[in-house]
């Protein structure tokens, strides 16, 4: 079973057989004053591992260890040219609990030994799936602070009890960036699976925590497929009530 992007971009259940693991090229997404980020993606489901790096002191935090442990290490690497300070990756934060998002983590975190950290809800669930105890337990309105870089913790409660997104908090000239996980993606939120009082949690949190804190030029870059920006999703949200997902 995994996750197979809809037609609106959002994830719905599918049966799929894994004869490959697609790795996507490395992508610079952007290379901003403070710091650069990277993305690639990998596997059969597509999920995009994001990577921060500061460009003042050359901390990094992995988003998402979803597969292709190799594939993820030249990622990390490939983020040499980006600062000249050496490379120091400080935290490996999980999104959400889902199998797609966590297959590399075990590996990654025993290369590099690094800490890592997850919204409460899904903690255990992500222990009990990979042996991996999150030092850091977040919640909603939790700052992760690590040197040069600064993240705002969101909960989003709908696609999993414990799903985070993280936002970008930037300097001067920066945009906004938001990693939403698959909590939400352009054309809609995350699958909740025909459950209507998830899938109402789900919008509810988004609107409230997200579009109503946030102005339009906020850039989202979900787990899987393509970034989309805010002002371009704001004015489809009641539709999205409207039919349910």
């Amino acid at each position: 079973m995994g996750y197979s992007p809809q037609h609106d971009g959002t994830c719905k259940l599918a049966c799929m057989s894994k004869t490959s693991s697609p790795i996507g090229p490395i992508k610079v997404l952007f290379n901003l004053p403070q710091v650069t980020i990277r993305t690639r993606s990998v596997s059969e489901m597509n999920n995009n591992v994001y990577l921060i790096t500061s460009k003042t002191t050359g901390a990094q935090v992995l988003i998402d260890a979803a597969d292709e442990p190799d594939a993820i290490m030249e990622l990390i690497e490939s983020a040499a040219v980006d600062t000249p300070c050496d490379l120091d990756l400080v935290s490996i934060i999980t999104t959400h609990q889902h199998w797609d998002h966590i297959r590399a983590l075990p590996e990654i975190v025993e290369r590099t030994q690094v800490p890592t950290s997850a919204g409460i809800p899904d903690a255990e669930a992500i222990f009990a799936e990979t042996g991996i105890r999150a030092k850091v337990e977040l919640k909603h309105g939790d700052k992760a602070q690590f040197p040069g870089i600064e993240l705002d913790v969101i909960g989003l409660r709908g696609h999993t009890p414990g799903s985070v997104a993280l936002v970008y908090v930037p300097s001067e000239d920066e945009p906004t960036i938001i990693f939403s996980g698959d909590s939400l993606f352009p054309g809609g939120v995350g699958n909740t699976w025909d459950d209507a009082e998830r899938f109402t949690s789900l919008l509810d949190d988004v609107t409230e925590r997200i579009f109503a804190q946030y102005d339009d030029d906020t850039v989202i870059l979900p787990g899987h497929g393509g970034s989309t920006v805010l002002g371009t999703e704001r004015p489809h949200l009641d539709e999205w009530r409207q039919r349910g997902w």
